[in-house]
Protein backbone atom coordinates (compact mmCIF):
# COMPACT_ATOMS: atom_id res chain seq x y z
CA UNK A 1 0.00 0.00 0.00
CA UNK A 2 1.65 3.40 -1.10
CA UNK A 3 2.22 5.47 1.80
CA UNK A 4 -0.09 8.79 1.11
CA UNK A 5 -2.85 6.18 1.38
CA UNK A 6 -1.90 5.40 4.41
CA UNK A 7 -1.72 8.71 5.43
CA UNK A 8 -5.61 9.05 4.00
CA UNK A 9 -6.56 5.94 6.54
CA UNK A 10 -4.61 7.54 9.63
CA UNK A 11 -6.49 10.86 9.39
CA UNK A 12 -9.52 8.86 10.22
CA UNK A 13 -7.99 7.37 13.27
CA UNK A 14 -7.31 8.36 17.31
CA UNK A 15 -3.47 8.64 16.42
CA UNK A 16 -3.91 12.59 16.42
CA UNK A 17 -1.92 13.35 12.67
CA UNK A 18 -0.46 16.62 12.34
CA UNK A 19 1.31 16.75 9.54
CA UNK A 20 3.45 14.68 6.44
CA UNK A 21 5.57 14.87 4.17
CA UNK A 22 5.73 12.90 1.28
CA UNK A 23 9.44 13.85 -1.04
CA UNK A 24 8.83 9.76 -2.12
CA UNK A 25 5.16 7.45 -2.13
CA UNK A 26 7.27 4.57 -1.19
CA UNK A 27 4.99 1.28 -1.34
CA UNK A 28 4.60 0.16 2.20
CA UNK A 29 4.13 -3.74 2.64
CA UNK A 30 4.92 -4.03 6.69
CA UNK A 31 6.04 -2.66 9.90
CA UNK A 32 9.35 -3.44 12.03
CA UNK A 33 11.34 -1.78 14.32
CA UNK A 34 13.70 1.29 13.79
CA UNK A 35 16.89 -0.95 13.91
CA UNK A 36 15.72 -3.43 11.80
CA UNK A 37 13.40 -1.84 8.66
CA UNK A 38 14.41 -2.22 5.58
CA UNK A 39 12.77 -0.84 2.20
CA UNK A 40 9.00 -1.19 1.80
CA UNK A 41 8.64 -1.22 6.07
CA UNK A 42 7.45 1.53 8.05
CA UNK A 43 8.62 2.28 11.61
CA UNK A 44 7.77 4.87 14.81
CA UNK A 45 9.38 6.56 17.51
CA UNK A 46 8.05 7.82 20.56
CA UNK A 47 8.88 11.01 21.92
CA UNK A 48 10.36 9.70 25.30
CA UNK A 49 13.21 7.55 22.89
CA UNK A 50 13.51 11.19 20.68
CA UNK A 51 17.32 10.75 20.90
CA UNK A 52 19.29 13.40 18.58
CA UNK A 53 20.80 11.07 15.41
CA UNK A 54 18.98 8.25 16.30
CA UNK A 55 17.21 7.98 12.36
CA UNK A 56 20.22 8.44 10.86
CA UNK A 57 21.09 4.44 10.56
CA UNK A 58 17.34 3.37 9.88
CA UNK A 59 16.82 1.74 6.33
CA UNK A 60 12.51 2.12 6.97
CA UNK A 61 11.11 3.96 4.04
CA UNK A 62 8.57 5.66 5.85
CA UNK A 63 8.36 6.93 9.32
CA UNK A 64 5.77 7.67 12.05
CA UNK A 65 7.18 10.29 14.46
CA UNK A 66 5.94 12.83 17.51
CA UNK A 67 5.72 16.87 17.35
CA UNK A 68 9.80 17.02 17.31
CA UNK A 69 11.38 19.62 15.40
CA UNK A 70 15.16 17.66 15.77
CA UNK A 71 13.23 14.54 14.45
CA UNK A 72 11.50 16.37 11.29
CA UNK A 73 14.81 17.79 10.50
CA UNK A 74 16.71 14.54 10.60
CA UNK A 75 13.74 12.34 8.63
CA UNK A 76 14.77 15.06 5.65
CA UNK A 77 18.04 14.60 5.93
CA UNK A 78 17.50 10.82 5.01
CA UNK A 79 14.69 11.77 2.41
CA UNK A 80 12.37 9.30 3.91
CA UNK A 81 8.29 9.59 3.79
CA UNK A 82 7.06 10.73 7.42
CA UNK A 83 3.83 11.93 9.35
CA UNK A 84 3.72 13.52 12.83
CA UNK A 85 1.66 12.28 15.18
CA UNK A 86 0.67 12.90 18.47
CA UNK A 87 0.87 9.26 19.43
CA UNK A 88 2.51 7.63 16.93
CA UNK A 89 2.86 4.40 19.12
CA UNK A 90 -0.79 4.10 18.63
CA UNK A 91 -0.37 5.41 14.46
CA UNK A 92 2.07 2.48 14.30
CA UNK A 93 -0.53 0.12 15.89
CA UNK A 94 -3.28 1.41 13.12
CA UNK A 95 -0.88 0.55 10.74
CA UNK A 96 -0.16 -3.09 11.61
CA UNK A 97 -3.67 -3.71 11.42
CA UNK A 98 -4.50 -1.88 8.07
CA UNK A 99 -1.28 -3.70 6.26
CA UNK A 100 -2.47 -7.18 8.31
CA UNK A 101 -6.26 -7.59 8.05
CA UNK A 102 -7.61 -10.18 10.42
CA UNK A 103 -9.42 -12.87 8.31
CA UNK A 104 -12.35 -14.50 10.64
CA UNK A 105 -13.23 -17.92 9.40
CA UNK A 106 -16.53 -18.37 7.84
CA UNK A 107 -19.53 -18.99 9.86
CA UNK A 108 -19.85 -22.95 10.33
CA UNK A 109 -19.66 -25.82 12.47
CA UNK A 110 -16.94 -28.40 11.86
CA UNK A 111 -18.68 -31.89 11.73
CA UNK A 112 -16.07 -33.45 14.13
CA UNK A 113 -17.56 -30.85 17.10
CA UNK A 114 -19.50 -32.57 19.82
CA UNK A 115 -22.54 -30.15 20.90
CA UNK A 116 -24.45 -31.58 23.81
CA UNK A 117 -28.01 -31.25 24.21
CA UNK A 118 -29.62 -27.50 25.59
CA UNK A 119 -26.61 -25.19 23.37
CA UNK A 120 -27.47 -22.21 21.77
CA UNK A 121 -24.87 -21.41 19.04
CA UNK A 122 -26.18 -17.60 17.69
CA UNK A 123 -25.98 -16.43 14.31
CA UNK A 124 -22.45 -16.00 13.10
CA UNK A 125 -20.56 -18.57 14.66
CA UNK A 126 -18.04 -20.12 14.04
CA UNK A 127 -16.63 -23.51 15.63
CA UNK A 128 -13.80 -25.70 14.93
CA UNK A 129 -12.79 -29.64 14.50
CA UNK A 130 -12.95 -31.37 18.17
CA UNK A 131 -14.65 -28.57 19.81
CA UNK A 132 -16.90 -29.93 22.79
CA UNK A 133 -19.75 -27.61 24.07
CA UNK A 134 -21.06 -28.99 27.22
CA UNK A 135 -25.38 -29.20 28.15
CA UNK A 136 -27.43 -25.90 28.00
CA UNK A 137 -24.32 -23.71 27.11
CA UNK A 138 -25.12 -20.36 25.50
CA UNK A 139 -22.26 -19.03 22.64
CA UNK A 140 -23.00 -15.55 21.13
CA UNK A 141 -22.60 -14.22 17.82
CA UNK A 142 -20.17 -13.88 15.74
CA UNK A 143 -18.14 -15.51 18.17
CA UNK A 144 -15.16 -17.73 16.56
CA UNK A 145 -14.65 -21.09 18.91
CA UNK A 146 -10.94 -22.56 17.08
CA UNK A 147 -10.07 -26.18 17.14
CA UNK A 148 -9.93 -28.18 20.32
CA UNK A 149 -11.50 -26.00 22.51
CA UNK A 150 -13.64 -27.23 25.67
CA UNK A 151 -16.27 -25.88 26.93
CA UNK A 152 -18.22 -27.21 30.21
CA UNK A 153 -21.73 -26.69 30.83
CA UNK A 154 -23.67 -23.87 31.61
CA UNK A 155 -21.12 -21.38 30.22
CA UNK A 156 -22.27 -18.30 28.98
CA UNK A 157 -19.80 -16.81 26.24
CA UNK A 158 -20.66 -13.22 24.78
CA UNK A 159 -20.74 -11.55 21.27
CA UNK A 160 -18.02 -11.57 18.91
CA UNK A 161 -15.40 -13.34 21.67
CA UNK A 162 -12.73 -15.55 20.45
CA UNK A 163 -11.07 -18.56 22.25
CA UNK A 164 -8.33 -19.97 20.24
CA UNK A 165 -7.33 -23.57 20.29
CA UNK A 166 -6.90 -26.09 23.07
CA UNK A 167 -8.56 -23.64 26.21
CA UNK A 168 -10.43 -24.68 28.47
CA UNK A 169 -14.02 -22.67 29.97
CA UNK A 170 -15.07 -24.60 32.97
CA UNK A 171 -18.81 -24.65 34.36
CA UNK A 172 -20.59 -21.96 34.52
CA UNK A 173 -18.18 -19.28 33.63
CA UNK A 174 -19.82 -16.47 32.18
CA UNK A 175 -17.58 -14.69 29.34
CA UNK A 176 -18.43 -11.29 28.39
CA UNK A 177 -18.64 -9.71 24.72
CA UNK A 178 -15.17 -8.66 22.39
CA UNK A 179 -13.30 -11.56 24.76
CA UNK A 180 -10.30 -12.78 23.36
CA UNK A 181 -8.68 -15.97 25.34
CA UNK A 182 -5.79 -17.28 23.58
CA UNK A 183 -4.74 -21.26 23.49
CA UNK A 184 -3.77 -23.45 26.43
CA UNK A 185 -5.95 -21.23 28.81
CA UNK A 186 -7.72 -22.70 31.73
CA UNK A 187 -10.78 -20.17 33.61
CA UNK A 188 -13.56 -21.62 35.72
CA UNK A 189 -10.95 -24.46 37.06
CA UNK A 190 -11.29 -25.22 40.99
CA UNK A 191 -9.64 -23.07 43.32
CA UNK A 192 -7.27 -24.15 45.77
CA UNK A 193 -9.24 -25.03 48.76
CA UNK A 194 -8.78 -27.90 51.72
CA UNK A 195 -9.32 -27.97 55.25
CA UNK A 196 -6.93 -29.48 57.77
CA UNK A 197 -7.94 -32.08 59.44
CA UNK A 198 -6.52 -34.61 61.75
CA UNK A 199 -7.19 -37.21 58.87
CA UNK A 200 -5.31 -35.04 56.04
CA UNK A 201 -6.53 -32.61 54.05
CA UNK A 202 -10.43 -32.65 53.50
CA UNK A 203 -11.43 -30.88 49.76
CA UNK A 204 -13.53 -27.67 50.24
CA UNK A 205 -16.01 -28.31 47.01
CA UNK A 206 -15.43 -24.55 44.91
CA UNK A 207 -19.28 -24.28 44.05
CA UNK A 208 -18.51 -20.61 42.45
CA UNK A 209 -17.93 -19.82 39.14
CA UNK A 210 -16.04 -16.80 37.21
CA UNK A 211 -17.06 -14.05 35.12
CA UNK A 212 -15.26 -12.48 32.82
CA UNK A 213 -16.71 -8.87 31.34
CA UNK A 214 -16.26 -7.36 28.28
CA UNK A 215 -13.32 -6.46 26.32
CA UNK A 216 -11.09 -9.03 28.44
CA UNK A 217 -7.61 -10.64 26.98
CA UNK A 218 -6.28 -13.15 28.61
CA UNK A 219 -3.13 -14.50 27.58
CA UNK A 220 -1.89 -18.61 26.72
CA UNK A 221 -1.33 -20.80 29.65
CA UNK A 222 -3.28 -18.44 32.00
CA UNK A 223 -5.56 -19.71 34.91
CA UNK A 224 -8.37 -18.38 36.54
CA UNK A 225 -10.03 -20.15 39.46
CA UNK A 226 -13.45 -20.17 40.63
CA UNK A 227 -14.17 -19.79 44.61
CA UNK A 228 -15.97 -22.17 47.11
CA UNK A 229 -18.68 -20.04 46.74
CA UNK A 230 -19.37 -16.53 44.92
CA UNK A 231 -17.55 -15.11 41.82
CA UNK A 232 -13.96 -14.45 40.38
CA UNK A 233 -14.30 -11.49 38.47
CA UNK A 234 -12.06 -10.27 35.98
CA UNK A 235 -12.65 -6.17 35.28
CA UNK A 236 -13.71 -5.00 31.65
CA UNK A 237 -11.45 -4.27 29.45
CA UNK A 238 -8.34 -5.66 31.66
CA UNK A 239 -5.96 -7.43 29.76
CA UNK A 240 -3.69 -10.19 31.08
CA UNK A 241 -0.52 -11.78 29.61
CA UNK A 242 0.97 -15.27 29.15
CA UNK A 243 0.93 -17.73 32.31
CA UNK A 244 -0.59 -15.96 35.15
CA UNK A 245 -2.22 -17.23 38.06
CA UNK A 246 -5.19 -15.72 39.22
CA UNK A 247 -6.43 -17.34 42.27
CA UNK A 248 -10.12 -18.31 43.96
CA UNK A 249 -12.84 -15.26 44.66
CA UNK A 250 -10.15 -12.68 43.32
CA UNK A 251 -11.93 -9.42 41.86
CA UNK A 252 -9.82 -7.65 39.69
CA UNK A 253 -11.16 -4.24 38.46
CA UNK A 254 -11.79 -2.90 35.16
CA UNK A 255 -8.56 -1.37 32.93
CA UNK A 256 -5.70 -3.14 34.39
CA UNK A 257 -2.20 -4.37 32.97
CA UNK A 258 -0.71 -7.44 33.97
CA UNK A 259 2.84 -9.30 32.87
CA UNK A 260 3.87 -12.52 32.67
CA UNK A 261 3.79 -14.98 35.47
CA UNK A 262 1.90 -12.57 37.71
CA UNK A 263 0.64 -14.67 40.97
CA UNK A 264 -2.65 -13.03 42.94
CA UNK A 265 -3.63 -15.47 45.91
CA UNK A 266 -6.96 -16.28 46.67
CA UNK A 267 -9.46 -13.54 47.69
CA UNK A 268 -7.48 -10.59 47.04
CA UNK A 269 -8.64 -7.43 45.53
CA UNK A 270 -7.62 -5.38 42.69
CA UNK A 271 -8.76 -1.74 41.93
CA UNK A 272 -9.00 -0.02 38.70
CA UNK A 273 -6.05 0.71 36.51
CA UNK A 274 -3.50 -1.45 38.33
CA UNK A 275 -0.53 -2.18 36.35
CA UNK A 276 1.76 -5.27 37.30
CA UNK A 277 4.57 -5.80 36.24
CA UNK A 278 6.45 -9.42 35.48
CA UNK A 279 6.57 -11.96 38.14
CA UNK A 280 4.65 -9.67 40.70
CA UNK A 281 2.84 -12.04 43.38
CA UNK A 282 0.05 -10.41 45.37
CA UNK A 283 -0.89 -12.22 48.67
CA UNK A 284 -4.17 -13.68 50.37
CA UNK A 285 -7.10 -10.95 50.72
CA UNK A 286 -4.41 -7.83 50.12
CA UNK A 287 -6.21 -5.17 49.09
CA UNK A 288 -4.69 -3.44 45.96
CA UNK A 289 -5.56 0.13 45.63
CA UNK A 290 -6.86 2.19 42.40
CA UNK A 291 -4.16 2.61 39.42
CA UNK A 292 -1.12 1.53 41.40
CA UNK A 293 2.54 0.47 39.52
CA UNK A 294 3.89 -2.47 40.90
CA UNK A 295 7.45 -3.42 39.48
CA UNK A 296 9.05 -6.56 38.55
CA UNK A 297 9.04 -9.40 41.39
CA UNK A 298 7.28 -7.22 43.64
CA UNK A 299 6.23 -9.00 46.80
CA UNK A 300 2.92 -7.19 47.58
CA UNK A 301 1.91 -8.75 51.32
CA UNK A 302 -0.52 -5.81 52.47
CA UNK A 303 -2.68 -3.09 50.96
CA UNK A 304 -1.80 -0.83 49.07
CA UNK A 305 -3.06 2.78 48.75
CA UNK A 306 -4.34 4.10 45.91
CA UNK A 307 -1.84 5.87 43.08
CA UNK A 308 0.70 4.07 45.18
CA UNK A 309 4.24 3.30 42.92
CA UNK A 310 6.12 0.25 44.64
CA UNK A 311 9.02 -2.07 44.25
CA UNK A 312 10.85 -4.63 46.23
CA UNK A 313 9.96 -7.53 48.37
CA UNK A 314 8.63 -6.90 50.37
CA UNK A 315 6.97 -4.17 48.72
CA UNK A 316 7.48 -0.74 49.59
CA UNK A 317 7.01 2.99 48.06
CA UNK A 318 9.57 3.16 44.76
CA UNK A 319 11.82 6.00 45.73
CA UNK A 320 12.70 4.14 48.91
CA UNK A 321 13.21 0.80 46.99
CA UNK A 322 15.96 2.78 44.94
CA UNK A 323 17.48 4.11 47.59
CA UNK A 324 17.87 0.83 49.34
CA UNK A 325 19.24 -1.30 46.48
CA UNK A 326 21.35 1.42 45.69
CA UNK A 327 23.28 0.79 49.37
CA UNK A 328 22.76 -3.03 49.11
CA UNK A 329 26.40 -3.65 47.52
CA UNK A 330 27.78 -1.67 50.36
CA UNK A 331 26.12 -3.46 52.85
CA UNK A 332 29.55 -5.51 53.71
CA UNK A 333 31.49 -1.90 54.00
CA UNK A 334 29.02 -0.69 55.98
CA UNK A 335 29.43 -3.40 58.64
CA UNK A 336 32.68 -3.60 58.27
CA UNK A 337 32.56 0.25 59.71
CA UNK A 338 29.99 -0.62 62.32
CA UNK A 339 32.01 -3.25 64.16
CA UNK A 340 35.08 -1.16 63.90
CA UNK A 341 33.30 1.75 66.17
CA UNK A 342 32.05 -0.86 68.32
CA UNK A 343 35.84 -2.37 69.14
Amino acid sequence: MKFSKLINYLQQGNAGLLSHHLEKDPEINNGASLERAVSNQISFLEKGNSLKGCLIKTQADALLLPNDDNLIKEAKSIGVAWGIFNDPRLAFAEVLEILNPEIKPEPSIHKTAVIEEGVCISEGVFIGAHVCIGKNSHIGENCVIHPGVIIYEDVCIGKNSELHANCVIHRRTKLGNRCIIQSNCVIGSEGFGFVPTSEGWRKMPQTGYVLIEDSVEIGSNSTIDRPAVGETKIGEGTKLDNLIQIGHGVHIGKNCAMASQVGIAGGALIGDGVILAGQVGVGNRVHVGDRVIASSKCGIHTDIKPDEVISGFPAMPNKLWLRCSANFKRLPEIVKSIRAMNM
